[in-house]
């Protein structure tokens, strides 16, 4: 079975119930060959960042749903962790929720005569993630786009703080 439809499989096993346990599912990514490493990245539900003790809640969880449902042949490497103030963007309201930061963006195929794009989210319309380039606006189509991230900039820590802040109390 290729890499892409086990991570969709694992995806759909394990989402319900990280969600059931008040946590958001960012991505999960299959790497390596022999002894393969699972990736597994999550937020709290309200996006705020997991501890350390929380990945380890996220591992146990994940762990009693593969072991019954064995969708990786062989031996594996699991890792959990928070996707950090660099994340990447991987669903589209990654998009939404950080339009005003700074993003790096490439796509699988070259839109508008490119591939790689930096410059300020804007946000999603319809089916484009829109970023504001030193060249003016361009319109990404979300289903072209191969990996996105944000980039870490004193506007992003100082927002990562503020929130963390008002989650503190």
């Amino acid at each position: 079975m290729p890499q892409t439809d086990v991570t969709q499989k694992i995806e759909r096993l394990i989402g319900p119930s990280l969600e059931a346990n008040g946590f958001d599912l960012v991505r999960v990514a299959l790497t390596g060959g022999d002894r393969p490493t699972l990736q597994i990245m999550a937020d709290r539900a309200d996006g705020s960042t997991i501890n350390v003790d929380e990945c380890a809640d996220i591992s146990r969880v994940v762990s009693a749903i593969l072991d019954v449902e064995d969708p990786i042949k062989g031996a594996y490497t699991l890792e959990v962790s928070s996707p950090g103030i660099d994340r990447p963007l991987v669903r589209r309201k990654d998009f939404e929720r950080f339009a005003g930061h700074e993003a790096r963006v490439e796509t699988s195929r070259p839109v508008d005569g490119r591939r790689r794009f930096r410059g300020r989210l804007l946000g999603v319309d319809g089916d484009d993630v829109r970023l504001a380039l030193e060249t003016g606006e361009a319109a990404i189509p979300l289903g072209s786009i191969y990996r996105a991230k944000l980039m870490l900039t004193d506007e992003l820590l100082a927002a990562a703080a503020a929130a963390q802040q008002e989650r503190d109390g």
